[in-house]
């Protein structure tokens, strides 16, 4: 008997979930880093761009293997996925890299603050990358392997969900309301849609992803304090 939760693969909501995130890159990193380039006034090391062109690449990848998927055109999906793992680790990597980059910058004006990013970026980018793993290590289990792909793509958009600050400056609290509510409500909606299709909500969105949420609010709670602002300095000191 076919898994139940395996059947849905026709539907557009899994692109859907990629194209959302495309509009929310260009408005978010339009103001900050497309306009800017466009104008000659953004100057930024190679792996900066990089990282950039890597998370969207991520995304214009989940787009097209859920379109492949949904049209029956899995051997090419299977083919196209190889290429997952090389530009997830170079989202890491180069994400990193801007971190340190960043902080270096940041630092004579924002002080602890900007080595507490690298510690943010650094547990943020390493919990993508985990989850990216697990999908592959499941990807013989279409309704794991989907599913946890999705929850790795949403929480690579938070960042973006976090430079509408710029847009909406009259949103109070934008690493809240922006990086933290809105950035992850996408899974409250897979959460009622899987209920509504399945009379159930399927273990990823059931454990996954609130231990995600969990940290992620973690994060942002303690931000810069404590533990957190020593485990930032530590990592700059180390990584540079």
């Amino acid at each position: 008997m076919a898994n139940p939760w395996a059947t849905d693969r026709r539907q557009p909501f899994y692109p859907g979930i990629g194209l959302a995130g495309l509009v929310v890159i260009a408005l978010g990193f339009g103001v900050t880093y497309g306009l800017p380039m466009a104008r000659g006034t953004f100057a930024a090391p190679w792996f900066v761009h990089l990282h950039g062109a890597s998370a969207l690449t991520w995304v214009l990848l989940y787009i097209a293997q859920s379109v492949l998927v949904s049209t029956g055109r899995t051997s090419i999906h299977r083919r196209l996925g190889l290429s997952a793992l090389p530009v997830a680790a170079a989202i890491w990597a180069s994400g990193i890299a801007t971190a340190i980059w960043a902080a270096r910058r940041d630092l004579p004006e924002m002080g602890t603050i900007a080595t507490s990013s690298v510690a943010g970026t650094l547990t943020g980018l390493s919990l993508f990358l985990i989850i990216v793993l697990a999908a592959l290590a499941l990807r013989r289990r279409p309704d794991w392997h989907k599913r946890l792909v999705t929850l790795a793509t949403i929480h690579l958009l938070w960042p973006a969900f976090f430079r509408l600050r710029h847009l909406f400056p009259m949103i109070p609290n934008p690493e809240i309301t922006l990086a933290l509510v809105a950035a992850y409500a996408p899974i409250l909606i897979a959460v009622f849609r899987d209920y509504r299709r399945f009379g159930a909500i399927h273990p990823v969105w059931l454990f996954v992803a609130p231990a995600l949420f969990i940290e992620q609010s973690l994060e942002v709670a303690f931000f810069d304090q404590g533990p957190h602002r020593s485990f930032g300095a530590a990592l700059f000191k180390l990584l540079t």
